[in-house]
């Protein structure tokens, strides 16, 4: 039979049948696309080497030369066979060597960028020690000096109250009284915020129950508050991070909630504080990208991480927020 006709022959019932077949060849193209380019030469040259052989074999398969033709062809199409082999395993271990040098640059990479992370954790964790240290040393030199001063002014004031009988003077004299007067409570103001003498004084739990009463009662809040029993004492930087903690998540509350009731809530089960703030507020989104980039929450997360603790914020649109710190009792490298 002519090759050509014996070829159309086994076509055709292939042909009645293109979805199985094509999707083959089309797996088989994707695989074969992979390849590097040089491959494509010797592999090419197989190809045609075995497809001639197919062909010469069929039609002249009874001659001694064509034989010897066949085994020549036999043991070049065995060559080229190994050189691509060859060629494969050769490009196998180019990839593999390609592959560690990606992962040892990415286990680099990684380490870098953990270690400068460590780096700018440490730093911040350090400013903000440093920030707390400054804004204490002024509140102290305000409550001293400045204090002094205007203790100084009243008692002077009242010396020429006593021994002034003009009323014009006397009325001048009480519009002063009333200035020094302002002036003191603003100065203790400012020292409450600057470093509340309540948190040196009394603990961190007062501090925190006075801080929330008065800052709720200004903002028109309704206020819950539970605390749990003084344990030890906790070390004043500890106790001015957690107090800044609560602070800034009430002033976030006051600002953005739009809140009828906020409550706090303090645990304490020997291990760890577990603090608790929430509202009734409009809530958001605390995946969105004003959350990421929010300063006030960024610092609360780093003041907790710089004590070993989790912090965790929950919120959804219309149903309040809950901010959630968990603080070990026994801080790292406390």
């Amino acid at each position: 039979m002519h090759p050509e006709v014996s070829l159309q022959m086994a076509e055709t019932p292939a042909a009645a049948d293109p979805g199985p077949e094509l999707r083959e060849r089309q797996i088989s193209w994707s695989a074969l696309r992979l390849l590097p380019t040089r491959l494509w030469v010797p592999l090419c040259a197989v190809l045609l080497t075995t497809l001639t052989l197919a062909a010469v074999g069929e039609w002249s398969a009874q001659s001694a030369l064509t034989r010897l033709g066949l085994f020549v062809l036999t043991v070049v199409t065995l060559g080229l066979l190994l050189a691509v082999t060859r060629l494969l395993l050769i490009e196998a271990e180019r990839q593999a060597r390609l592959r560690g040098a990606a992962q040892q640059q990415k286990r680099e990479l990684d380490n870098l960028v953990e270690a400068r992370t460590g780096e700018l954790s440490a730093l911040s964790t350090h400013l903000q020690e440093l920030a707390e240290k400054e804004k204490s040393e002024l509140a102290r030199n305000l409550h001293d000096e400045l204090g002094g001063l205007l203790t100084a002014a009243k008692m002077d004031l009242s010396w020429l109250q006593s021994r002034v009988d003009a009323p014009p003077i006397h009325e001048r004299l009480a519009q002063l009284g009333a200035v020094l007067d302002e002036a003191m409570d603003l100065k203790r103001r400012l020292v409450e915020t600057l470093r509340p003498s309540l948190l040196d004084h009394f603990g961190l739990a007062t501090a925190l129950r006075a801080y929330v009463d008065a800052a709720s009662a200004k903002a028109g809040l309704q206020c819950e508050i539970l605390l749990a029993e003084d344990g030890e004492p906790l070390p004043r930087d500890v106790a001015i991070a957690l107090f800044r903690i609560v602070q800034e998540g009430l002033t976030n509350i006051v600002r953005h909630a739009e809140a009828h009731h906020v409550r706090l809530q303090v645990t304490n089960d020997g291990a760890v504080y577990v603090f608790t703030l929430s509202d009734d507020g409009r809530g958001f989104d605390p995946h969105g990208p004003q959350v990421r980039r929010s300063h006030g929450i960024m610092g609360m997360r780093q003041r907790v991480r710089a004590l070993g603790g989790e912090l965790t914020l929950e919120s959804s649109l219309g149903r309040g927020t809950t901010l959630r710190v968990r603080v070990p009792t026994a801080t790292p490298g406390r």
